[in-house]
C-alpha cells in the first residue's frame, strides 16, 4: 500500500494545550518506519500550516476558534482529496479531532465524485455531535461529527460544500463512554448506531466489530476510520486531552485494528488527541503506533 502521512497541528479545538504536537509525537514513536517495515511504501507530506492561539481570534465562548478551525479543515479537505487523487492512502496524524470535519470532507468529496457511498467507522471514548448550543465548553473537538451531519455552525458543515458529508445508515461508534444530554439526542434523532463500552463488556469486542463493520461496509465503496487515542483507558494512554476511565484494554484496542485490517475495506485513517504534554515518555503515541500497525496488516502469527 502507498501511504502519505499528513500532520495537523491542532489544539484550538481542544480544551489543553499540547495536543498539536501529536504529529511529531506519532513520528518520533516511528510510525513511518514501522509501517515500512510491513513491506508498505510510506510518503510523508509534512504538516499543514496552522495558527496557534497567539495568532489568531478566540471568535465566539460557544464555538472557540471558529474560524480559524474552519480555515484549516477547508485546507484539509483539499489536502485529503489530492491523496487519493494520486492513489494513495491518506493516513492524517492530529491533532484534536476537530480535524475530522476537514479528514472525512476531503474523503467524501473523492468519494462522491466517483459516486460511490462512504462509510464511518467512529473509535472514541466520545461521541463529538454537539452544536455551540449543546456544548457546555465550545471546544469544537466535541463537534465535528455534527458539522459532518450539516448540524452545528455552517462554517463547518460547509467545508467541501454544503451537504451532509456522511449517512447515518453507514456510521458506526464504538467505545462510547462518555456522552451528554444534546448529544444523546442528536444520535437519538439521527438514528446513529452507537457500541457502547457497556455492550462491549456484554457481547465482547469481536461481535460488536462484526456487527460495525457490517453495517459501515454495506453498499459503500469508502470507509474511513476516525481513532481517537482516548477509546483506550487512560491506563494505557495517559496521553490524551480528556482521558475516561473504562476504556478499550490493550487488546481489544489490537482487535479492533486487525479487523479493520481484515476487511480490507479501509481507504482512510485518521489518529487523534495523542497529547506528549500530558503524556509518559511519549507511551501513548507509541501505543498509537502499535495499533496503526495493527491496522496496516501486523499479526500475531
Amino acid at each position: 500500500m502507498n501511504i502519505e502521512l499528513l500532520g495537523v497541528p491542532m489544539d484550538l479545538g481542544s480544551g489543553r494545550r499540547g495536543v498539536d504536537m501529536g504529529p511529531s509525537a506519532l513520528r518520533i514513536a516511528g510510525v513511518g518506519p514501522a509501517l515500512a517495515a510491513h513491506g508498505h511504501r510510506v510518503f510523508d507530506g509534512g504538516d499543514l500550516d496552522i495558527k496557534n492561539m497567539e495568532e489568531t481570534s478566540f471568535g465566539s465562548r460557544h464555538a472557540r476558534y471558529l474560524g480559524e478551525i474552519a480555515r484549516a479543515s477547508g485546507l484539509l479537505a483539499k489536502a485529503v482529496e489530492k491523496i487519493l487523487e494520486r492513489k494513495r492512502f491518506p493516513l492524517v496524524l492530529g491533532g484534536d479531532h476537530s480535524i475530522a470535519v476537514g479528514t472525512i470532507s476531503g474523503v467524501a468529496l473523492y468519494a462522491r465524485k466517483k459516486k460511490k457511498k462512504l462509510g464511518l467507522l467512529w473509535i472514541d471514548a466520545h461521541s463529538d455531535i454537539h452544536v455551540p448550543k449543546t456544548s457546555p465548553s465550545g471546544n469544537i473537538h466535541g463537534m465535528p461529527l455534527a458539522a459532518l451531519f450539516g448540524l452545528g455552525p455552517k462554517e463547518l458543515s460547509a467545508v467541501g460544500g454544503a451537504w451532509p458529508k456522511i449517512d447515518p445508515q453507514h456510521t458506526a461508534l464504538v467505545g462510547i463512554r462518555s456522552l451528554e444530554d444534546g448529544e444523546r439526542r442528536h444520535l437519538t434523532a439521527l438514528g446513529i448506531r452507537v457500541y457502547t463500552m457497556s455492550e462491549i463488556d456484554r457481547d465482547g469486542i469481536h461481535a460488536v466489530m462484526s456487527d460495525a463493520l457490517a453495517r459501515v461496509t454495506d453498499g459503500t465503496g469508502f470507509l474511513h476510520v476516525s481513532f481517537d487515542l482516548d477509546a483506550v483507558d487512560p491506563t494505557l494512554a495517559p496521553g490524551v486531552g480528556t482521558p475516561v476511565k473504562g476504556g478499550l484494554d490493550y487488546r481489544e484496542a489490537h482487535t479492533i485494528m486487525e479487523l479493520i485490517s481484515a476487511s480490507k475495506r479501509m481507504t482512510s485513517l485518521e489518529v487523534v488527541e495523542v497529547n506528549p504534554i500530558l503524556d509518559e515518555r511519549n507511551r501513548s503515541a507509541v501505543l498509537a503506533v502499535e495499533l496503526l500497525e495493527s491496522a496496516f496488516g501486523k499479526r500475531i502469527l
